[in-house]
């Protein structure tokens, strides 16, 4: 049996997030299957997090070079994800977006060749990345009053999100291109679903059926797992739990240092039980009604308040702002006011002052 505690050293030690790791920037988003990155730049203070001396470029090249895309894969939200894993995941994912396009927009595609709206969107895309509104115009002109094109086309066909969409200084509105005339090689068959949950079990684990499929967004993953070679656990409450045989299982009493979590962080995204990171209580301040997930802080390796940075008008200034959801001790105070310091410095570093306030 594993209490929670030792649930959430083993998580955050697979998470990279009980030390910072001498790692490249694409190992460790191939190590994590991929960061959350419905937020463009959510995933550079993920790395930050993670990796010792991690500066913006390392995770821009990636994009520039077309070594990591962004592209809707796991429970279909914008993954940041490397290009070999781009290729592998994704046809693994289809059952997915099959799904969600069915239950979502079925019936205002009734009657739509599918496969013809694909090739149409491939080819208009492959003259130049388009945006889901310049897309859902000119399908229109084949397709009149249908208003589902694009959302048809982001399920059918793999489409990442092209620079300078996600690269830290610029900015821009998304628009895609086919992955395979990206990255210029084609898809995987599909087939890697077994190697998917042993990747998930290794950044994740250990972990239940249920978290599994929490995190992927797939069902029927139980007669994956049945497949595999792993050894199973029970949680507090009995649940069966499997991993990795051989997997670290650090103990309930490993040091957790304070950690700055950004939006979206997969960290509290990828399990059915989210309580071996959040309290339940406190779930309803960091979800939100609209489906953003608030940047918050680690304290002792569980959620323990919220934080944002504000900055003036031109950029004068930037205060880190800390909203702790109790009170915290002097120590715990100090520990996140340095931590603060160091993100403020990586993620506004051009500001000629920088501020720290804890809030409440």
């Amino acid at each position: 049996m594993l209490t929670r505690r030792e649930l959430n050293r083993a998580l955050l030690d697979r998470q990279m997030l009980l030390r910072r790791h001498d790692a490249k920037a694409l190992t460790a988003i191939e190590h994590l299957v991929g960061m959350q990155s419905q937020a463009p730049l959510s995933a550079y203070v993920g790395l930050w997090n993670r990796l010792l001396d991690f500066r913006h470029e390392d995770l821009s090249d990636l994009l520039t070079g077309r070594a990591a895309v962004r592209i809707a894969l796991m429970r279909g939200t914008i993954h940041l994800v490397s290009a070999d894993d781009c290729l592998a995941l994704r046809p693994v994912i289809q059952p997915l977006l099959d799904r969600l396009l069915r239950t979502s927009y079925g019936r205002r595609l009734d009657g739509v060749d599918l496969g013809e709206v694909a090739s149409a969107a491939r080819a208009l895309m492959e003259e130049r990345p388009l945006s889901f509104a310049e897309l859902e115009e000119l399908l229109g002109e084949r397709w009149p009053g249908l208003d589902a094109l694009a959302q048809a086309v982001r399920a059918v066909v793999p489409l990442v999100q092209v620079p300078p969409r996600g690269v830290w200084g610029s900015s821009g509105q998304a628009r895609h291109v086919p992955a395979e005339s990206w990255l210029g090689r084609p898809l995987g068959d599909g087939s890697a679903a077994g190697d998917m949950v042993l990747r998930y079990l290794r950044a994740f684990g250990p972990a239940s059926v249920k978290d599994m499929q929490t995190w992927s967004g797939l069902t029927g993953l139980r007669s994956v797992v049945k497949g595999l070679d792993l050894v199973t656990y029970r949680d507090e409450h009995g649940v069966e739990l499997f991993d990795l045989p051989g997997a670290p299982l650090p103990g309930a009493d490993a040091e957790a240092p304070v950690r700055f979590l950004g939006e979206f962080d997969n960290l509290l995204l990828s399990h059915a039980d989210r309580t071996r990171v959040m309290a339940e209580e406190h779930r309803s301040r960091v979800f939100t009604v609209n489906g953003i997930i608030r940047a918050t802080i680690l304290v002792d390796g569980f959620v323990a308040g919220l934080w944002r940075i504000e900055r003036g008008r031109a950029g004068e200034a930037a205060v880190l702002e800390i909203e702790p959801f109790g009170p915290l001790g002097a120590a715990t105070r100090d520990a996140l006011a340095a931590e603060g310091a160091r993100l403020l410095e990586f993620a506004a570093g051009d500001a000629p002052t920088r501020d720290i306030t804890f809030l409440g």
